[in-house]
């Protein structure tokens, strides 16, 4: 696997992920009822910590996009 996620997105990505991933927990709204939201919020959090994790990302290279300089 080439790295194809940049420093800044990688970051991007880890802030919003640990987001998504503690939102279902330190909220009471609702919308956390519906199984859908209380675990698929989490679960994209767990990706795009992943995908910072590894600088990869399978999406970005299907579309042939890169924002790593290397």
């Amino acid at each position: 696997m080439v790295a194809n996620i940049g420093t800044l997105d990688r970051l991007a990505r880890l802030v919003l992920g640990g987001v998504l991933i503690a939102l279902p927990f330190l909220t009471d709204l609702p919308a956390w009822d519906l199984p859908l939201a209380r675990f698929g919020v989490p679960l994209a959090g767990v990706v795009l910590v992943l995908t910072a994790a590894f600088r990869f990302c399978l999406l970005y290279r299907l579309l042939g996009l890169s924002t790593c300089r290397i």
